[in-house]
């Protein structure tokens, strides 16, 4: 077995697709535990029946077109006459307005390269670093990965089975905790290198707010209509898949839906399609392993080597971060949280306050090597070997993992809800 996993990990770093490694490895698995294949279907067919699956695909056609739209733009322009006068200027900008977008594109890269390309030259124009630009734009591709209507929530609501709308209330505190740490980093790095930032002005503002006032107040509605129990969070995913079309299409008619409409559903499916057959197959590979008592298996190490909270806490975080330089959001989530919720159990610690350590590893894992994502799609949209982009978010990684562990240590932050 062990040649054949070495050759199908071989074959995975020379572009063989996701699902097919973790497909191959789950019937190599069966075939070695002999155990019956059939159990990859059932779990197919469970992920298939899951009420809460038409989350996914409609809030990523929400985001697919809110891209093509020129929110991208409107959100820079709201932010700038919003936040612009501040010491960070334009920085604190691109942290605002990528967290923003990013909730909605589901951390998929879509953040760089739709707001990547329009802040880079004019941080730049304004006299930040180039390495701090590159850093700021590559580590805020995966910012608003704890804010509603995160898929990245979503994704660990529907394989955990803990409740979405509690996931969603636990990462808007630790969210925000993050955007002013960098947004101060970004303060005094203005500071130090005489940033200009513009004067507050009202009428642009007012002029800002009413151009993106459609794109403001859809989070506002999404938080009201599930949290005010007005919609369940599927009614909330078809409203706000709705919502943009009749804004991008009526309202700015920056969208034709005649002419785009099959090209806005055909990158919505592909996006939607890469993580769905991952999933399916990454569950399967995963009910296998709780079939052969894997779980049974790693709750028994822990129970001998660790013996308190903190040190699970700590040997979590270490190999969350492991994992997160490994593999990508949504294979992590499926294979992984399955087999962490018993551990977590068995030492005291809240599935919903996992949920938001779990992500926040891996939102740092986005820019680590060497599968992270943003690093490669930093690379292609501005034009930097991977390393340099690296050594450029070695400060804001830094930063993250200085909030990681509050984050860890301060449950409170998660659970203020309760």
């Amino acid at each position: 077995m062990l040649p054949a996993l070495i050759l199908l990990v071989v074959l995975a770093l020379f572009g063989l697709p996701l699902f097919a490694v973790l497909g191959a490895v789950s019937l190599l698995y069966a075939h070695h535990g002999g155990l019956d294949p059939a159990l990859l279907i059932i779990e197919l067919n469970r992920l298939a029946t899951s009420p809460n699956l038409t989350t996914i695909p409609l809030f990523t056609f929400a985001g697919v077109v809110l891209a093509s739209g020129g929110a991208p733009q409107r959100l820079i322009r709201l932010f700038n006459a919003l936040l612009g006068w501040l010491p960070g200027g334009l920085a604190i900008v691109a942290i605002a307005a990528c967290a923003f977008f990013t909730s909605f594109s589901g951390a998929s890269g879509v953040t760089i390269l739709a707001l990547g390309g329009l802040l880079y030259p004019v941080l730049n124009k304004v006299h930040y670093p180039e390495r701090f630009n590159l850093g700021l734009l590559t580590t805020s591709g995966s910012l608003g990965l704890l804010f509603p209507p995160s898929l990245a929530i979503l994704l660990y609501g529907i394989v955990s089975g803990v409740n979405i709308d509690q996931l969603f209330l636990a990462g808007i505190l630790p969210g925000t905790v993050l955007m002013f740490m960098l947004g101060i980093y970004s303060a005094i790095m203005g500071r130090r290198f005489n940033v200009r930032h513009h004067a507050f002005a009202w009428h642009v503002a007012l002029r800002a707010v009413r151009s993106a006032f459609g794109d403001i107040l859809l989070p506002i509605l999404i938080i009201v209509g599930i949290f005010g129990g007005y919609v369940t969070v599927s009614e909330a995913a078809a409203c706000t898949a709705l919502y943009v079309l009749v804004l991008e299409a009526l309202v700015h008619k920056s969208i034709s839906l005649r002419q785009q409409l099959t090209e806005l559903l055909a990158d919505t499916a592909v996006l939607v399609g890469s993580i769905l057959i991952i999933l399916g197959v990454a569950m399967g590979l995963t009910n296998l392993m709780i079939d052969a008592q894997l779980p049974m298996t790693l709750l028994a190490w822990m129970q001998e080597s660790v013996d308190s909270q903190l040190k699970f806490l700590i040997v979590l975080n270490l190999f969350l971060l492991a994992v997160g330089a490994m593999m990508d959001i949504f294979s992590a989530t499926v294979v992984i949280v399955p087999l962490l919720l018993p551990l977590a159990q068995r030492f005291g610690v809240d599935p919903v306050h996992l949920g938001i350590i779990f992500l926040a590893n891996l939102e740092i894992g986005y820019s680590t090597p060497p599968v992270g994502i943003n690093l490669f799609i930093a690379s292609q949209r501005f034009e930097k070997p991977v390393l340099s982009l690296f050594r450029a978010t070695l400060p804001f990684l830094g930063l993250m993992l200085t909030w990681l562990m509050v984050v860890t240590y301060v449950p409170e932050l998660s659970l203020w809800w309760r």
